[in-house]
């Protein structure tokens, strides 16, 4: 609970542990379908009612689906909190599950796919880049928006499997921010969710990451595309160990902005590439520092990819000025207000920290941890994690075109 009286609203989060990451081989896309089917009505809701008895009184809702979680989320004026709260109570008691909702749901995830990843450059590519990455590390090799033929074979029995397994109330956690009286609040949530049985919820056991001992190499042919692009991926430690903080002060120095290196180097001054992105992906587990390059015109991957290997080997050798440093210190520090600006926001980064750390009180003190990184530590860990043998790269090539200079 997060009562701050400042805006007449509430915001609402309910967050399952549940993710790509629980999925079993052949039932990929099973977590992501759920985004989906909660909305398809329960014992008291109608299919499509929860937006609808939302947005009537001046509310929004959504949900969305990663790796390591699913949440479902609604703002509201603060005097219609019990209404979110028993909205998100009846769908968790007794979501429909039914063919007809399956099957509609079904087709809505796969056409999903195909506009958002089959029809749009280079999204399929990031999707690959994962997998060769991540190998046969299944969890995260996979994509939360599924294989196409993993959706069609699905069985209306293995959903209805998947959402009495994981959809659980000892499998969620609920966080409200807002106008609204800590003890009326908790009286609402006794009386909504205290008769919601628990169930058993299978543990978590991820296999063990084997380490990458050589460099893992890959190209595609992107239809779509109209330019060359790259990715390289390295493994670092997961989301909010020591190393990763560093990590990601390093990627905003990199590549967040024009004064970012890789940025004024290879956009800028050389125009060797019209777009890069640089940045960690955060996960629970093990986790990746990426880096995306989109060619420019008359170039190719080969040409570019070198150089960004010697910025990181400069940054491991000669360190990082203290005026970089402080630049992305104030970076940290607008990014981090702004997470917590919204009530919802701040119910979002509760539920969170409290599901994935088990405390959600630590979101009190992330900001001080990005802030105590130093430039010995972005150093440390540029001469650390970026070996060729840890480093997987994806060049992806428009259709009909031909990399030259080799890789």
């Amino acid at each position: 609970l997060n009562p701050d009286r400042s805006v007449p609203t509430v915001g609402i989060a309910v967050y399952y542990d549940v993710g790509s990451r629980n999925e079993v081989r052949g039932r990929s896309g099973f977590a992501h379908l759920f985004e989906h089917m909660m909305f398809q009505g329960s014992a008291n809701v109608g299919k499509g009612e929860h937006f609808v008895i939302i947005t009537q009184r001046g509310g929004s809702m959504n949900g969305t689906t990663s790796d390591d979680r699913t949440n479902y989320f609604e703002t509201l004026p603060s005097n219609e909190l019990e209404l979110g709260l028993w909205l998100e109570a009846d769908r968790m008691r007794s979501l429909a599950v039914t063919e007809e909702n399956f099957e509609n749901q079904r087709e809505v995830v796969m056409d999903e796919r195909r506009q958002s990843y089959e029809n749009q450059p280079y999204a399929l590519s990031f999707l690959r880049a994962n997998e060769l990455s991540y190998g046969d590390y299944w969890p995260y090799a996979h994509s939360t928006i599924g294989d196409m033929q993993d959706l069609v074979n699905a069985p209306l029995t293995a959903v209805q499997e998947f959402w009495t397994q994981y959809y659980a109330p000892n499998n969620a956690v609920l966080s409200i921010s807002g106008d609204f009286d800590p003890e009326q609040a908790m009286a609402l949530v006794h009386r909504h969710f205290d008769d919601i049985q628990p169930r058993p919820v299978p543990a978590y056991t991820p296999p063990e990451i084997q380490p990458q001992t050589a460099e893992r190499r890959d190209a595609m042919v992107d239809p779509l595309a109209d330019l060359p692009a790259f990715h390289v991926n390295w493994h670092i430690p997961p989301a909010r160990e020591a190393d990763h903080y560093a990590l990601e002060m390093l990627s905003l120095i990199l590549g967040h902005g024009q004064s970012s290196r890789l940025y004024r180097q290879l956009v800028h001054d050389r125009q060797l590439v019209s777009e890069i992105s640089v940045g960690t992906d955060d996960r629970r587990g093990p986790d990746l520092f990426s880096v995306f390059g989109l060619v420019a015109e008359g170039h190719t991957p080969s040409e570019v990819e070198p150089l960004v290997y010697a910025e990181m080997e400069r940054i491991g050798r000669e360190g990082v000025t203290e005026r970089e440093l402080q630049r992305v210190r104030n970076q940290v520090r607008s990014f981090f207000l702004f997470s917590l600006q919204s009530n919802l926001d701040r119910a979002r980064n509760l539920a969170e920290y409290e599901m994935y750390w088990g405390d959600a009180n630590l979101v009190r003190g992330e900001l001080d941890r990005y802030l105590a990184v130093s430039r010995a530590d972005v150093q440390r860990v540029a001469g650390r994690y970026f070996a060729e043998t840890n480093r997987s790269v994806l060049h992806v090539m428009p259709a009909g075109a031909a990399e030259g200079g080799g890789s």
